[in-house]
Parts: structure tokens; C-alpha cells; sequence
């Protein structure tokens, strides 16, 4: 595999809850861009390893780091005071896309640039004319320009899924951390927004973190897997090196029962 530099760097992770270690020890590098899928049986840490990238859960106390674009994020149970300025080139897509319902698809992914404009000024819609430009770019990039006008709630999940990419791209974003993107949508949405993703990667370079139920789509799409099982990484190499016996050793004796083909050419 081609050598990367890092843009995510996490060492020694772990995160407890209550008496369940969600994260167990977990040291992980993604280089600048990669696309990277990450899966594993449900309950195995995927998510919450995800969002402690971002600071949007603690790591616990100990030696534990997670770093982004040379910043630390977090470290030692406690985040970082330089995690803001991480999170300005971090964009996350949640599995249940986070609009607000109430706004245009417009204004959605037009907060994406709060960052940079002020929250006072997109509190009110006070948006300087390269935010209007980039959004309306960003909304035909992904394939729903025509919606900008309609109110988020009124959109189908693939739609609405779609300017939640779009505002990490008003974002600029360097970085997508993507929870379960395509978990709650029909086939051929979630092989639109895993095809945009793909895209944003080749065409763009901009590094791709998914997590992902469907091993098919992280064989498809992703050149690079790392599998978690039982807050544990259990497999992190090369997409092609998950055969059946691998993924059975991850999912357990039931994944026999899955129909299994292999990579897709």
C-alpha cells in the first residue's frame, strides 16, 4: 500500500462505559488521503471510536492521544483546548444526517461555513456571497441543487443524507468521518452517497473514515479495512486480504450463513 502522511493519528485508545469497554487499547494511523472502511459486528466500538475522533466522546483517563492534522484532540480522558481548530477541517456525516428539518436544504448546507463566517451571521441567514456560491456548488456536486429551496424534513433519506455531504464540502473539510452513512437508506441511495464519497476521495483527495454494516460496500469502495471486534482492531490491512475465514473470525460462525462472494473485481 502507498505511504500516506497522517492526518489521524490514535494511540492507545480506550473508552469505558459504565462496566463495558467499548475501545480496548486501540492505536490506529489514517494518512492523507486514504479511504478507509471500518467495520465489525454491532457493539464493537465502530461508532464510538468515530466520535472520539472528533472530541464528541471523552477517551478515558491514562496515556491514550488521539491527534488530527497534527493537533491533539484529545488526551487523557480530557479534550483538548486545540480541538475546534481540528474540528474546522473535520467533516462528520451522521447516520441519521443531522438536518434540521425545519430549514431548506439551502441553509443546512450553508452552516457548514459557520465556521468561518461567525455564528450571528448564520443565525440570521446573513450569508456573505461566496458562502451562497460554494453552497449552491456544493448542492450540484452531490446531485440535489434542484432541492435547495425545500425544507430538509421533506426529503427522502438519500436526499437529505446528500446535503449533509454537501455541507461538509462548504465546510471544507479535509477530513470526513462518516457514522453509517447508507445504514438507513435503500440500495440505490446508499450506492449514490458511497459513489459521491468515493468521488470526493479520487477526484478531490480528501481523506474518507467510514464506518460501514455492509462488508460488500467496504470491499467495493475501500482499498483499506479495519475491523474492530470487541473494542479490540482485529484485522487492519488491505481489502483484498478479507477472505471468508477472516471475516468469519470477526463476525463469528454465523457470517458461514452470509452468501460470500469475494472482493468485487
Amino acid at each position: 500500500m502507498p505511504s500516506y502522511a497522517a492526518v489521524l493519528s490514535v494511540r492507545g485508545v480506550s473508552k469505558t462505559f459504565g462496566r463495558r469497554r467499548a475501545l480496548d487499547d486501540v492505536s490506529l494511523r489514517i494518512g492523507a488521503g486514504e479511504m478507509v472502511a471500518l467495520i465489525g459486528p454491532s457493539g464493537s466500538g465502530k461508532s464510538t471510536l468515530l466520535r472520539a475522533l472528533s472530541g464528541l466522546v471523552a477517551i478515558d483517563a491514562g496515556d491514550g492521544v488521539v491527534e488530527a492534522f497534527d493537533a491533539t484532540v484529545q488526551a487523557r480522558g480530557r479534550v483538548s483546548k486545540q480541538v475546534r481548530a481540528a474540528r474546522l477541517r473535520i467533516g462528520f456525516i451522521f447516520q441519521q444526517f443531522n438536518l434540521v428539518a425545519r430549514l431548506t436544504l439551502f441553509t443546512n448546507a450553508a452552516l457548514g461555513a459557520l465556521g468561518r463566517i461567525g455564528f450571528w451571521r448564520g443565525l440570521f441567514g446573513v450569508w456573505p456571497e461566496e458562502t451562497k456560491v460554494a453552497t449552491m456548488a456544493a448542492l450540484a456536486r452531490v446531485g440535489v441543487a434542484d432541492y435547495a429551496g425545500q425544507r430538509a424534513g421533506t426529503l427522502s433519506g438519500g436526499q437529505q443524507q446528500r446535503g449533509a455531504i454537501a455541507r461538509a464540502l462548504v465546510q471544507q473539510a479535509q477530513l470526513i468521518l462518516a457514522d453509517e452513512p447508507v445504514a438507513s437508506l435503500d440500495p440505490v441511495a446508499a450506492r449514490r452517497v458511497m459513489q459521491i464519497l468515493k468521488e470526493l476521495n479520487v477526484r478531490d483527495g480528501l481523506t474518507v473514515l467510514v464506518t460501514l454494516h455492509q462488508v460488500d460496500y467496504a470491499l467495493r469502495y475501500c482499498e483499506r479495512v479495519v475491523a474492530l471486534k470487541a473494542g479490540q482492531v482485529a484485522y487492519d490491512g488491505p481489502a483484498a486480504g478479507l477472505d471468508q475465514a477472516r471475516l468469519v473470525d470477526i463476525y463469528g460462525p454465523e457470517f458461514e450463513d452470509v452468501f460470500w462472494e469475494g472482493p468485487p473485481a
